[in-house]
């Protein structure tokens, strides 16, 4: 005889199936920050971490919610079947009644806020797919399984952080590193997000339009919140990537040297603005064509 279901085993593994989805996607976008240019702001991990913590009750309790409201019925469902077809639950229909369980409330809201079809039919693959992991995974009967799946799933989230880390530190995973400019990719025109603009020419000239800078207020001594005139400019390489450095000398304009970050593609150069510790970057951007 074939051991008797619980369901309440079946929804308790789901929800922490769920919580489990939230946190190794929490880990992948970690990893994947590390590799992409850091902010206008540094970000406070602390912070983050706290809020992230702090949510877990509320997302147990959507993870509980939509457990009841599409995995629960889709594995009932799959009994169902597995009886009409004498044998045991059709895994293969799980997916398949949890994605039509969710067509309804999904479609439904698209078209009544007039969403795009791309957009409905990407959240509905992937909704669906989310919680067929669910679904899927309370699929079996057995007396241990809530905690196989808590000591694997944990593993996995682990796990992936763990070697995302060593990935990042011996070079598997491209960490974020500023590109190496150079004295050649200097000239041409560098505008902050309103349109101010410093002009670098090859001779080592450059005019300053209206170029802001640290903030008079933060503490004694701190250049000008905007600037403008004409002086020279100065590359210097560094040690390394991280080191160059490009100093701007214009009467009147107290800047320090400029860092380098961005891409190779989209190069820009930046200082840090605000108080010490402030963590706030004053960006420019190298202009398309460089002019």
């Amino acid at each position: 005889m074939h051991q008797k279901r619980s369901y309440a085993v079946v929804l308790v593994v789901s929800t922490l199936v769920g919580i489990l989805e939230v946190a190794l996607t929490v880990v992948v976008v970690l990893l994947y920050v590390q590799t992409q240019p850091p902010p206008d702001k540094d970000p406070n991990y602390v912070e983050i971490g706290a809020t992230l913590v702090g949510t877990v009750p509320l997302i147990g309790f959507i993870s509980f919610l939509l457990s009841l409201v599409f995995v629960l019925p889709a594995v009932a469902l799959a009994d169902l079947l597995g009886r009409w077809l004498g044998r045991h639950a059709a895994w293969w229909s799980a997916p398949l009644i949890v994605a039509a369980l969710l067509a309804p409330p999904v479609f439904g809201f698209a078209a009544y806020n007039d969403t795009q079809t791309r957009a409905t039919l990407l959240f509905w693959v992937s909704a669906t797919a989310s919680l067929s992991a669910g679904a899927l995974i309370a699929l079996p009967r057995g007396d241990r399984l809530l905690g196989r799946v808590a000591r694997w799933g944990t593993g996995v989230v682990v796990g992936t952080g763990m070697f995302g880390a060593l990935g990042l530190a011996v070079g598997l995973l491209p960490a974020y590193e500023p590109p190496a400019i150079g004295p050649q990719t200097l000239p041409g025109s560098w505008i902050d997000h309103t349109g101010n603009r410093l002009v670098f020419t090859s001779d080592g000239r450059v005019t300053a339009s209206g170029v802001g800078g640290r903030s008079p207020n933060d503490y004694p001594g701190d250049p000008s919140p905007s600037c403008s005139g004409s002086g020279t400019w100065v590359y210097e390489g560094g040690r390394d990537v991280w080191t160059q450095k490009v100093r701007v000398d214009i009467p009147g304009c107290s800047w320090p040297a400029w860092d380098v970050g961005g891409t190779a593609r989209e190069p820009r150069i930046h200082q840090h603005v605000g108080g010490p510790g402030s963590g706030e970057l004053y960006k420019l951007r190298k202009t398309s064509g460089g002019s």
